[in-house]
Parts: C-alpha cells; structure tokens; sequence
C-alpha cells in the first residue's frame, strides 16, 4: 500500500511506487487478483496492533489474501469449522498429526495408507517418542483391539491408496470418540464432491488438493479441515513449521475446485464404467473399485458415497515386458507420478506412492508386483474402456 502524494522524489524511489494506489479502482473483479508479497505494509504501530487483534494480513507466512480465500471455501467444502492450506499434501497430513501428539502418546492407523504417510509414522514419529499400531480398518474388531489407554489419534482414508478397500467412517469415529481420541481421514480420493467425513464424525479431514480437488494436474497444495480447537493447533504449528501453501497455488486450486461438481462425477462415471470393463477382461487378474458387486465394502460404498470415486487398481501378471508394452499400447491415458487430473492416468506402487515399503509388508496388503493404480479422466467413456481393452489385447493376446 502506497500513499498518494504531491511531493517529488528522485527517479530510483518514483518508479518503485507509480500506477499503484491504495484503493484499487477495478473493484470487485470477476476473478480474484493474486496476492504475491511477502508482506503488507502498515501505517503505523496502532495499525499493525490493530491487525494483530483482527488476525490480519502482515506477513505471508501467517496470512495471505489467497491463501484465506482457500481457507474458507475448503471450510464450506468440507463442513468445517475451520482450515488450514499447506504446501502439499504430505504438509497438511504432518502438520495435523505433529500437532495433535506429543511423546508417549499412541496412534492407531489404517495400514493400507499412501506410502508416505506410513513413513511418516514409522520413520518420524517414532523418533520423537510416538508410536503407531497398524490395523486392517475395515475390521472394526482389530481397530478396537488396537485401542490402549495412550491412543490419542486415528487415522485412516476414505478409500484406501491403492487397495481402494473403503472404511465405515461412522463406525471408526464411534470408536475414536468412545476411547477420547481423535478421528483424521484423508479424503483425497473421494474429495467433498462425493463423501465429507465430518459428517460421518471425523474430527480432522485433510486432502492433498494437488489431486482430484484441483483437478488440473498444475499445482501442489493440501489443506485440513476440522473442529476449531484443533485446527487452531494445527495453524500456530504451521506457522512455526512454514508449511503454508503459496499465494499461486492457492489461486489456482481455488480456480480448480470451482468444477469440482463437474469433473469429478464424471471420472467416477468413467472409474466404474472402466472397473466394470476390465472385471470381464481375461488379461486381468483382479480389478479393485467400490462399484463392483464383489467389492468387499460394495453396499457400504453406496450408502457412504454420492459416487464411487476416480480411482481404481488392477491386478496383471507379473510380466514386466507385457506390463510395459500394455502402458506404450494405450492411445491417451499415460503413466504420471499423480492422480486426480481431467486425463487419465496410471501409476506402479511398487515403484511410486509404496517404493519405499518393504516387499513382503507391500504384499501383505495386496500390493502385488503385478499392480496398476488407475486415475481416470474425463474423456469420453466409451473411448477410454476401449482404449484399455485394445491395449491389454495388444499386450497379453
């Protein structure tokens, strides 16, 4: 913010304050503008205290125009009480957790989780004292036997990465709720389009944004939404830690999650339309997606769900030659280190989201080395089943 003034001052200082006014005169624009400071200038000591009082904006560490906007439509996305926007994914799911433990306490984890999250908890926590159980979530039995008189937190994802295996969210948070601990649910696969866990009862529902809620394969950024005492504690931390998300990247996953309602239906149209095709296909030995009648959590998927969500996993043969060839056959859909974009993608946990878990743990979950994660798109239905099933053809005939 620059005052206007008549008084005249030499070149080098004029040019760095010409053409910038202190109330714009574009009001109300039809896009929001991109806040790129790192810090907003102040009058004088009772107004910087003033902004103090008010939470405002001082420096972008603490606070960014962007950045609260992403806030408060994550807030109403995922009926909060209250967010916090974090560089990436990973950022949202640390902060949350350091926040919420201390030494000694106990977690109780999903044990089919994204891979980096698991190494979060068994490769960070543990050295500050933390420890963590992992349990098959979709056995309420195991997660109860689990509980101890130390457990503080549990955590789990609405649809399991990659196993795609659903959790009863409502039965989860009884649990938690029953022992005095906490509920966080990673809803990155599902996003607000399609499931929001705090009305199942989660406390905390983070999201990797730079996934399905975005959209647009362009950007990097994670949020967590919950109960405002915590993610009070959560923001302080993140302040302290620098884990906040950019002014860019809040504009444009903002920007994203405006067709959220458009995009993501339909790559859960095209997910279950694809599932359906490669369950019939005699290349394939397993296909994994809450739409099939044989899905374990099938029924649970309908009744928790307003769709059965973008993603799915398929079990090949074990032939890495025909593996490749099947992934060079396919016409668009491509292999990327993400998910959730508008074009289909296709991932190898082996050699991405579980790289660094040992083989015989990634086994016991399921995660074969014969296993392909799948992201869809929002292509035309009938051209991405048949650009599998051509594909496979090519392959494995």
């Amino acid at each position: 913010m620059y005052k206007k003034t008549d008084k005249q001052f030499t070149f080098e200082t004029d040019i760095l304050s010409k053409g910038i006014y202190i109330n714009d005169p574009a009001t109300n624009p039809e896009a929001p503008p991109i806040y790129m400071t790192s810090a907003f200038n102040v009058e004088d000591l009772d107004d910087l205290q003033a902004r103090y009082d008010a939470h405002g904006f001082c420096y972008n560490r603490n606070r960014n125009p962007n950045r609260n906007a992403l806030i408060e439509l994550m807030t109403y996305a995922e009926n909060g009480e209250a967010s916090i926007a974090c560089s990436s994914g990973m950022a949202a799911i640390s902060t949350v957790v350091f926040s919420a433990v201390k030494q000694g306490d106990h977690i109780v984890s999903d044990m089919t989780l994204y891979g980096e999250t698991i190494d979060i908890f068994t490769k960070v926590l543990s050295q500050y004292g933390v420890e963590v159980t992992f349990v098959d979530f979709t056995d309420l039995e195991q997660i109860k036997a689990a509980i101890q008189s130390n457990t503080k937190l549990l955590y789990t994802e609405t649809v399991s990465n990659p196993m795609i295996t659903v959790v009863d969210l409502a039965a989860v948070a009884h649990i938690a709720h029953k022992h005095n601990a906490i509920l966080v649910v990673d809803n990155t696969f599902m996003t607000c389009a399609l499931c929001r866990p705090i009305d199942f009862g989660a406390d905390i529902v983070v999201n990797s944004l730079t996934k399905f809620a975005n959209g647009h394969s362009d950007s990097v950024c994670g949020s967590a939404t919950g109960r405002a005492e915590l993610i009070k504690n959560a923001h302080n931390l993140q302040v302290l830690l620098g884990t906040q998300a950019d002014p860019f990247s809040s504009w444009l996953v903002q920007r994203g999650i405006r067709t959220i309602e458009l995009r993501v239906p339909k790559q859960s149209t095209n997910a279950s339309a694809l599932a359906h095709a490669l369950a019939k296909s005699p290349y394939v030995l397993k296909v994994n997606h809450p739409s099939l009648e044989d899905h374990p959590q099938h029924e649970l998927a309908k009744k928790q769900f307003k769709g059965f969500g973008g993603m799915l996993s398929i079990e090949l043969p074990d032939n890495r030659e025909k593996m490749n060839k099947f992934m060079r056959a396919l016409s668009f859909a491509h292999y990327a280190m993400t998910l959730g974009g508008y074009r289909t993608t296709l991932a190898y946990p082996v050699m991405s989201s579980h790289y660094d878990v040992p083989r015989e743990e990634r086994l016991k979950i399921g995660i074969t080395d014969g296993l392909l994660r799948i992201s869809c798109g929002i292509e035309n239905t009938d051209d991405l089943v048949n650009d599998f099933l051509n594909a496979l053809e090519q392959a494995y005939k």
